[in-house]
This record gives structure tokens, sequence and C-alpha cells, in this order.
């Protein structure tokens, strides 16, 4: 039979146990906690790492671009800056490795000759940064892989230049059937039998009247524009009016035209022309050629 002292000290070994087993799981908890918890630190640092990086990279990205229009502005002789991307992310391993996969250069409403304003595109592709630095100084060399140039011309501004100030420009309906909206890369449609829709009053018809007519590039530098009317549309997507006999042939001469001096930007030579939107589109697609950002704006 137990005393009172032993029935004490075999009571508190019971009170003992009963706590080590209840503090068994919780230590085990918090033994899990901790994991858990330096696991969520470490993530939370790459995270943190991989945004500020992601961050760096960004905002060099936007310098580069700042940089490179105001070289395009100065060389060019625009009077704005030009829209720019370098599509490149991430940036910084490009820059190190002095090559540039894509970059675009875009600028609106440039002076050009006979049409008055228009809208000059250059796309590289592959660019050879070794004479030129990450930031592509102003007249360095610039060696391209592939290089695609474009003069855009909206309707407003041939209409003012043809005399129909109503003016649109729809590319041919096979072509905007197809799945690319066009025939080249870029979403150009066919030169033949674009669909120009305006009042003519050059040849005294207050109509409005749809025109099929063929695009060329003339000239010993092909830098003349050539609109060449083929034939009066009517019926479904045209103005659906018919021209008397009489005045047809008049009505087809005001829907023709040149327009010279359109050199495409860094001198390359016109491979395809034709519609994209309301906007006729000259462009050119060649490739290993070495350029300066003067010749952006060859006008």
């Amino acid at each position: 039979m137990q005393t009172g002292d032993g029935l004490r000290r075999s009571r508190a070994i019971n009170q003992r146990g009963d706590d080590a087993d209840r503090d068994g799981p919780v230590r085990h908890n918090m033994r899990m906690r901790q994991v858990l918890i330096g696991a969520a630190a470490v993530l939370l640092t790459m995270v943190i790492v991989l945004v500020g990086a992601a961050g760096v990279d960004f905002g060099i990205s936007i310098y580069a671009e700042y940089r490179l229009a105001r070289s395009v502005r100065e060389t060019a002789h625009l009077g704005f800056d030009p829209f720019v991307a370098i599509i490149a992310f991430p940036l910084i391993p490009q820059a190190m490795r002095h090559r540039y996969d894509d970059l675009e250069i875009k600028a609106t409403a440039v002076e050009r000759p006979v049409i008055g304003k228009a809208t000059l595109e250059a796309t590289m592709h592959s660019i050879d940064l070794t004479d030129a630095s990450w930031l592509i100084r102003p007249y360095a060399k610039l060696r391209v892989g592939k290089l695609e140039s474009r003069i855009i011309i909206d309707s407003l501004h041939l209409g003012r230049c043809m005399g129909i100030r109503d003016l649109i420009v729809e590319a041919p309906s096979q072509d905007t059937n197809n799945a690319t909206g066009g025939t080249t890369e870029s979403g150009i449609s066919g030169s033949h039998d674009l669909v120009f829709t305006g009042t003519p009053r050059a040849a005294h018809f207050d109509k409005r009247v749809s025109v099929a007519v063929d695009l060329s590039m003339a000239g010993d530098d092909k830098t003349t524009l050539v609109f060449t009317p083929t034939d009066v549309l009517t019926g479904p997507n045209t103005a659906n009016q018919k021209v008397p006999v009489d005045k047809r042939d008049a009505v087809l001469a005001a829907f023709a035209g040149e327009l010279p001096d359109q050199k495409l930007p860094f001198g390359v030579a016109p491979t395809s022309e034709g519609a994209r939107g309301s906007d006729v589109i000259i462009e050119g697609i060649t490739s290993g050629l070495t350029i300066t950002l003067d010749g952006f704006n060859r006008a």
C-alpha cells in the first residue's frame, strides 16, 4: 500500500507521461511549421529576385528603346520620336551577346513627296550589334539578317492626291477571304483587282462608284507607284453603281495615276504592293545587308 508521498509521486509520473504524449504531436507540428515557413521564405526570396530581375530588364529595355527612337529621329530627320520596339525578353542576355532577335521601327505622318504624308515601317530580324552597342549609336552600322520595309499610304491622303476626296481602298475579295487576310506574311493583299470606291468628280460624275485597280512599280529604280484601273465593279461589297457607256472611260481615268519618289526605308527594293485594311502598302523584303539609321527616311 502506497503512502501519501508515494501516491503523489506516482500521480506526478503519470501526469508527465500524459504531457509527453500530448507534447509529441505538438512538437512535430511545430517542426513541420518551421520547415514550411522556411520553404515559403526561400520561395518568396526567389520570387522577389525574379521579379526584381524582370523589372530591371524591363527598365533597361524601355531605356534602350527610348535611346533608339531618339537616334532614329535625329538621323532620319523626323519631327517626332518614332515608335520603336525591341522584341526581346529578357533583353540583357541578347545585349550581352551583341545580337537582337527582332526590332521594329514605325513612324506615322512622315512628310513624303507627292502624297503629303505616309507611314514608314521597318522590321528587322537577327540584328548584329557588334559595331553599334546595345544602345545602337546614331550612325553605327547594323548588320541585319532579314529586313522588311514598308510605306503605308492611307485612303485619305491617297484620295486627296487623286482628287477623290471620299476614296476608300479595299483588298480584293479573294485575298480578304483567306486565312491570313492577305497574300504576304504581313497581311498585304495581291496587287491586282483592288477595290477603289469614291466619287470621281473630275469625270463629271457625282455618284460613288467602285473600280478595280491594279498596282505596279515603275521607273529604273522602281520607286513610282502606278494605279491602273481596269473595270467598273457592281454587286456585293461595292458601291453597286453602274456607269453609262459614254462616261466609262472618264470614270476609269479618274482612278488612274502615279506616285513617284516612293523610296522604301533603307533603300530596299519593292517586292510587293497591295492593300491592308484601307491602306495601300509598298513592301520590300531582303536579307543580308548592312544599314545605318539615317536610311530609315529616304525622302
